[in-house]
């Protein structure tokens, strides 16, 4: 009996496909209507409109080689035509991919339990307690000594440097006008 019941949800999980179909779509028509800096925007929407009409489908999911090519020069410049493969399953859900591309359906996210750490963060705790045992000690007690360590480095500056500050000699220069003359043969 639990056999059947596995297949009978296997069943009800995996959509079979009711129809399937390719079309040229025309996009040129809808996206002069809308400002430039705004054609590609429009161009996906109205593929969407085309396979909801034409598949009689609410539920449209266009798929990712359909949506690099309509994106493929920016957002001034869709194509004017896209051939789509239009697949619709049984529960009404329509995918639209590139012709010639595979169809890839979506696979639903789990989400991870609450109650169960992600491995990503074992794996940091771990990490933090590996680069510890290599440091010596626990990364709060080479903190504080790092802290008085530089204390001391500070006093000692202190000490080489006095706090009032005594303008330098400077060795008096010529003036540059004295100097020129100096170097003007002739004068």
């Amino acid at each position: 009996m639990a056999e059947k019941e596995k297949t009978k949800k296997k069943e009800k999980k995996e959509a079979k496909k009711v129809l399937e179909r390719t079309y040229n779509v025309p996009l040129r028509k809808e996206w002069l209507k809308s400002p430039r800096w705004n054609r590609t925007k429009k161009a996906v929407s109205a593929l969407r409109a085309f396979i909801a009409k034409h598949m009689k489908s609410d539920d449209v999911k266009i798929g990712k080689y359909v949506n690099l090519e309509l994106w493929k020069h920016g957002i001034k410049n869709p194509p004017h035509h896209v051939k789509v493969n239009c697949v619709k399953f049984d529960d009404g859900k329509v995918i639209a991919e590139l012709f010639g591309r595979p169809i890839e359906e979506e696979k639903p996210k789990e989400k991870p339990k609450k109650e169960e750490k992600p491995k990503e963060a074992e794996g940091k705790e771990e990490k933090i307690e590996k680069i510890e045992e290599r440091l010596g000690g626990k990364k709060e007690d080479k903190l504080e000594e790092a802290k008085e360590i530089e204390k001391e480095e500070i006093e000692e500056l202190k000490k080489e440097h006095p706090k009032s500050h005594t303008p330098k000699e400077t060795a008096k220069q010529p003036f540059f006008k004295e100097h020129r003359r100096e170097m003007i043969p002739g004068r």
